[in-house]
C-alpha cells in the first residue's frame, strides 16, 4: 500500500495514530463524469462524451469498488465499447502491478508495469492514493475519475444513445430512497469492514465492527417481508453496490478482518439475497475468489503478517457458483506480454 507525492512513489500505509487507532478512507482524486453530450457533470470539468472505444477501465478482481464497475459494464452492454486491463491480485511495496499471473490483462495504453504510471500520466505532480478503479479517456488521454460510485452511475446512463442500453438502476422515482440505503450501507458496510480491519486500537475496532452488524441486522429486517432487493421488486444500483461485499464477507472479511460476530451465511435473508445476486444472468462470473483471497491475505503484512492464506470457509454465498477464473472480456486491440494470461 502506497502513495504519490508530487509525483514520487511513497510506500506508506494509511495513518491511524492520528485518528486514535481509526481507519480514515482518502478522497477520490479524479471526479470527472462522461455524459452523453460531453458536457460537464456533477462534479470535475466537461469535455468527456460518451463514446464507443473512447474509455479504458483498469480494475483488480480482488477489489469490492472496482468490481461495482466491472458489473454494471457487464448489465449496461459495455463491454464491447469500454476496454478493460486487469492488475495482479498482489499488492505490496510496489502498490497495483501488472506481473503476469492468472487473470492479469495487461495496459495496452501505456504498457504500465505499475498503476500509479497510468496516474502520472494524467497528473505527472499528483499527490494522492493509487487506487483502483480507473476510467481513463483514449482521446484527452487523462483519468476521467477513480471514483468507483460515480463511474457505475455514468454506465448506468451516459452509454444509452450509442450502446445496447439494459435498464436503468438508479430510476428518479426511487433515488431519495436509493441514495439513502447507499448512503449507510456505504459507511457501515462497504467502508465499516475495512474500519473493523485496519484499525489499530481495541476501542476503533469494536466501535466498526458493532456498528457493521447492527447495519448487516437492519438489512437482514428490511428483507423480512420477501422483497427480493433492497427496493422491493427493482432492482438497484444499491443492490450491487452492496453484493460487492456481502460475497467477500464470509471468505474475506469474517476472519481476516475480524468481522466474526456472525457469518453471512448466519443470515436466513441476507444469505439467500446474496446468492439471488450472485446468480443473476452472468453477475456471478465476474467474483474471482482466488484473486479476492489472495489479494487480502497475501498482501495485508500488517493485518496478515505471515501470508498464509486459509483453505474455507466452504460455505459462502458463491460456494459451489464462484467463477474458476476472472470470466471479464476485453475490447479492442492489446500488447500481449510473455506468459500473460487473460
Amino acid at each position: 500500500m502506497g502513495l504519490l507525492i508530487d509525483g514520487e512513489w511513497h510506500d506508506k500505509w494509511y495513518d491511524t495514530e492520528s485518528t486514535g487507532g481509526k481507519f480514515k478512507r482518502s478522497q477520490s482524486k479524479f471526479r470527472n463524469w462522461v455524459t452523453a453530450d460531453g458536457e460537464p457533470g456533477p462534479s470535475g470539468e466537461g469535455g468527456f462524451k460518451a463514446e464507443p472505444g473512447r474509455y479504458h477501465l483498469y480494475v483488480s478482481l480482488a477489489c469490492p469498488w472496482a468490481h461495482r464497475t466491472l458489473i454494471f459494464r457487464r448489465l449496461k452492454g459495455l463491454e464491447d465499447m469500454i476496454s478493460l486491463s486487469v492488475v495482479h491480485w498482489l499488492m505490496k511495496d510496489q502498490g497495483w502491478t501488472f506481473k503476469d499471473g492468472p487473470g492479469v490483462i495487461p495496459d495496452p495504453i501505456h504498457d504500465a508495469d505499475y498503476l500509479r504510471e497510468v496516474y502520472l500520466a494524467a497528473e505527472p505532480e499528483m499527490t494522492g492514493r493509487v487506487t483502483v478503479p480507473v476510467l481513463w479517456d483514449k482521446k484527452r488521454e487523462t483519468i476521467v475519475s477513480n471514483e468507483s460510485a460515480e463511474i457505475i452511475r455514468m454506465f448506468n446512463s451516459a452509454f444509452d444513445e450509442v450502446g445496447a442500453a439494459k435498464g436503468d438502476y438508479y430510476p428518479e422515482s426511487l433515488r431519495a430512497e436509493i441514495d439513502q440505503v447507499n448512503s449507510r450501507v456505504y459507511d457501515d458496510i462497504n467502508n465499516g469492514v475495512y474500519k473493523a480491519g485496519f484499525a489499530t486500537g481495541q476501542d476503533a475496532y469494536e466501535e466498526a465492527v458493532t456498528t457493521l452488524f447492527d447495519a448487516l441486522d437492519w438489512l437482514e429486517d428490511r428483507l423480512s417481508d420477501g422483497r427480493p432487493y433492497l427496493m422491493g421488486e427493482a432492482l438497484t444500483e444499491a443492490d450491487w453496490r452492496l453484493y460487492t461485499t456481502l460475497v467477500r464477507f464470509d471468505p474475506v472479511y469474517h476472519g481476516h478482518f475480524k468481522c466474526n460476530l456472525k457469518r453471512l451465511t448466519e443470515y436466513e435473508n441476507l444469505a439467500a439475497y446474496g446468492r439471488r445476486l450472485h446468480g443473476h444472468d452472468d453477475i456471478g462470473e465476474l467474483f474471482n475468489l482466488e484473486h479476492a483471497k489472495r489479494h487480502y491475505y497475501e498482501s495485508h503484512d500488517m493485518v496478515n503478517p505471515t501470508g498464509v492464506v486459509p483453505l474455507g470457509p466452504r460455505n459462502h454465498i458463491a460456494d459451489g457458483q464462484e467463477s474458476s477464473g476472472p470470466h471479464v472480456r476485453e475490447a479492442g486491440p492489446r500488447k500481449m506480454r510473455p506468459g500473460s494470461a487473460i
